[in-house]
């Protein structure tokens, strides 16, 4: 009787490791699939993007984003997206959001340097240029036709004046 109280005991127990081990195998399963599901979404979204398949790409960076709501990348591809559709609120909002995660973008700065040029804009061209300035790697070229553009806003308002 003993002997079968214990066989019992030692059953339960292997049972509970089986269940316990399927269990942490089950997630490790899903949480390697949701990883590799963020870093999918990106970069489907930057291939369909670069084929000129927006509607596609915009969904592809917004899924993304709800994946890894702090990507500065998506953000900055959605502006993109939204600068070709000519959706400017849009675009001004994720180039924003690009530079509350990655204040050192150079893209998104030169991006809202041209947004505000076109808005004649001075003051604030002014302070995004000398940000643009700081951090530039890539763009530094840019800043030359900024200033060309500024100093034809500036002799305009004096023209108008």
């Amino acid at each position: 009787m003993v002997v079968l109280q214990t066989c019992k005991k030692i059953r339960k127990k292997h049972i509970i490791m089986q269940k316990l081990l399927f269990l942490t195998l089950l997630f490790s399963f899903l949480f390697s699939i949701e990883v590799n599901a963020k870093e999918n979404f990106f970069e489907e979204a930057k291939k369909n993007y670069n084929n000129k398949k927006m509607e596609d790409s915009k969904f592809l960076f917004q899924r993304n984003i709800v994946f890894n709501p702090k990507d500065a990348k998506s953000y900055l591809y959605l502006a993109k997206i939204y600068n070709y559709e000519e959706n400017e609120n849009e675009e001004i909002k994720n180039l924003k959001t690009t530079l509350l995660l990655e204040p050192d973008n150079e893209e998104a700065i030169h991006m809202l340097i041209n947004i505000e040029l076109k808005k004649s804009n001075f003051s604030e061209v002014k302070n995004l240029t000398k940000k643009f300035k700081l951090v530039c790697s890539m763009l530094c070229e840019e800043t030359k036709d900024i200033e060309e553009r500024l100093k034809d806003i500036q002799a305009n308002r004096e023209n108008k004046e």
